[in-house]
């Protein structure tokens, strides 16, 4: 059987957006959870999400994995980008667009303006 690190290790490689997240895309459990996966759903991000609350190893094994203490954790073609105020702030600014188009992950542009404009 796999460790905690290399089923991490192994998901991050295998899919290009990943989500470790309390609950899941369609039910999240924490509020800065379900800020982030309201993101990417309303923008059409196609993610991996990775319940931590469902695995001990693995909610504790990711905050080792990115020595980052908090979740839930974005990751992009294997890189880390960061939590909830991180990619707040990426989407707020048009980073997260660039991030995405230079990374060839596909998104809805219009619904990241939209996005921007509501929180103007």
């Amino acid at each position: 059987m796999m460790s905690a690190q290399d089923q991490i290790r192994d998901m991050v490689a295998k899919n290009d957006v990943v989500l470790f997240m309390k609950g899941t895309k369609m039910m999240p459990q924490c509020g800065f959870s379900s800020r982030v996966a309201g993101v990417l759903n309303y923008m059409g991000i196609d993610y991996l999400d990775v319940n931590v609350l469902a695995d001990a190893e693995i909610r504790q094994g990711i905050k080792d994995f990115s020595d980052w203490p908090t979740i839930p954790q974005l990751y992009v073609k294997g890189e880390f980008i960061g939590g909830c105020d991180i990619i707040t702030e990426m989407t707020l600014s048009g980073e997260l667009d660039t991030l995405l188009e230079d990374n060839g992950v596909a998104f809805d542009k219009d619904a990241a303006d939209k996005i921007r404009e509501a929180n103007a």
